[in-house]
């Protein structure tokens, strides 16, 4: 399944919307999504499932693209 996840670039950082950036991860359940980005210093805001109508809309964005890590 396909992650969108909200992040700030450093866990250091105070969320501020403006500055909220988003990724879409393959994985089975949010918690493997999580520990996938465990390594990277981002601190993560929200994580949810897209799937359906909303993954064929989020498809057409130009920037759309999921990151499979191991």
């Amino acid at each position: 399944m396909v992650y969108k996840v909200y992040y700030q670039e450093l866990k250091t950082e105070v969320p501020v919307r403006e500055k909220t950036k988003t990724i879409y991860v393959e994985g089975v359940s949010e918690r493997d999504v999580r520990t996938k980005l465990g390594e990277k210093p981002y601190n993560i805001e929200f994580v949810c499932p897209v799937d359906g109508a909303f993954l064929d809309y989020e498809k057409q964005n130009e920037d759309f693209r999921v990151l499979e890590i191991e």
